[in-house]
């Protein structure tokens, strides 16, 4: 019997290891030139035909009170990445709770506390008990971000709103580090250089983070995140 345990308790530590390699080697990092932030480039739009003999020729007009800003699928917008952030939290909790429960002496057989009674070994019972909890929390957390990244049209919506996306990478010695942005711009927060504020962007994704050896020397292993996570019972 204990044979055939020690069997079962091994299959199951090697599925287990199988498991977590597999699902290890299957896991991979952020790679550049991912689909879901790559550019979305205009389509070709007829060239006008200029009219012989006029003035104003519409292939190669220029209008000077027109403003070079992002409005079309494919135009190019750069980003001031402007985030700051700051949250605090303090929670304190006091419980405290006595009983107190007392049984007097039973009358057995006409006799207070009965045989016991005579004996005088009383009966009565008394129960006290004190519960006492205290907790308190602190938690505080910021963050900030600044930067700048330039991104892509890649949609018009029916109200004129712009969608955008775009990512930035920057290979710096053993690691890279990247910035990806996705969000919904409107025009008139695009200011006249063409740029916009990223606290003004709706639904705004923005991710920074890294790569490499020096990126994976700052994570836990996955059984210290075990130990580490709500999981782990203590």
């Amino acid at each position: 019997m204990s044979i055939l345990y020690k069997l079962i308790s091994f299959s199951l530590i090697a599925s287990s290891m199988a498991i977590l390699l597999s699902s290890c080697t299957a896991i991979r990092g952020p790679i550049p030139n991912d689909p879901m932030f790559a550019p979305v480039y205009p389509t070709q739009a007829p060239v006008p035909q200029s009219t012989p003999g006029a003035i104003y020729n519409p292939a190669t007009a220029q209008f000077l009170f027109e403003d070079f800003k992002a409005k079309r699928v494919g135009d190019m917008l750069m980003v001031k990445l402007v985030e700051s952030t700051n949250a605090k939290k303090n929670a304190d909790t006091s419980l405290k709770k006595d009983d107190s429960v007392s049984i007097p002496d039973p009358t057995l057989f006409g006799i207070a506390g009965g045989a016991a009674g005579l004996l005088n070994n009383r009966l009565n019972q008394s129960y006290e008990p004190q519960r006492q909890f205290d907790g308190q929390s602190d938690t505080k957390q910021s963050n900030q971000l600044t930067g700048d990244i330039t991104v892509t049209v890649m949609q018009v919506l029916p109200n004129g709103y712009l969608s955008v996306r775009g990512e930035k990478w920057i290979t710096l010695n053993q690691g890279r580090e990247y910035i990806r942005l996705t969000g919904l711009v409107r025009p008139q927060d695009i200011t006249a250089d063409n740029q916009l504020l990223s606290n003004r962007l709706g639904n705004a994704r923005i991710e920074y983070s890294g790569t490499g050896a020096l990126a994976a020397v700052n994570q836990q292993g996955w059984l210290s995140r075990f130990f580490s996570s709500s999981w782990w019972p203590l």
